[in-house]
């Protein structure tokens, strides 16, 4: 059951757009704040308060690379894998990241801390190798710099 404060910030959403179902990208980016993912029960629970289909809603969910519909740790990398990561040395930054936290694409790391995700950009091809941790964007990544970056995030 959606929680009193998402269906407060999904009607505050509601209100900016001409219709309900307008506001389904917000409402899942909502909920997916609170519980880390969308679940099948929680995209259904969507659905029903925007007055669409689930089938509708999840063609949505599953179309954005954002919205998660798996289980995911506290703490999502999205790792560039852009042709200009590429060249400037994406593919040492994911080997770094994969034996320092002991995971791969798609995984989450033993103590619930990290998943690791490709990306197919993060629209900062000046500033390749990127990664970008929940909200947070780094442009010009080394390996030296990993330690730093990952251990800002407990």
């Amino acid at each position: 059951m959606l929680s009193l404060e998402e269906t407060h910030e999904i009607d505050e959403a509601v209100k900016i757009v001409p219709y309900r179902k307008a506001a389904c990208i917000e409402a899942l980016k909502i909920v997916q704040e609170h519980r880390r993912w969308i679940s099948d029960e929680s995209l259904r629970e969507i659905a029903d308060y925007l007055q669409m289909s689930a089938e509708e809603l999840d063609s949505v969910a599953t179309f954005y690379n954002m919205i998660h519909r798996r289980p995911v740790g506290r703490h999502v990398i999205l790792l560039c894998d852009s042709i200009s990561c590429w060249v400037m040395g994406y593919e040492n930054i994911r080997t770094e990241i994969m034996q320092r936290l002991g995971i791969k694409y798609g995984q989450t790391t033993a103590d619930n801390r990290f998943t690791l995700l490709p990306n197919p950009c993060l629209g900062t091809c000046d500033h390749a190798p990127a990664l970008m941790i929940d909200n947070d964007l780094y442009r010009d990544v080394t390996k030296d710099l990993l330690e730093d970056i990952l251990g800002k995030y407990p």
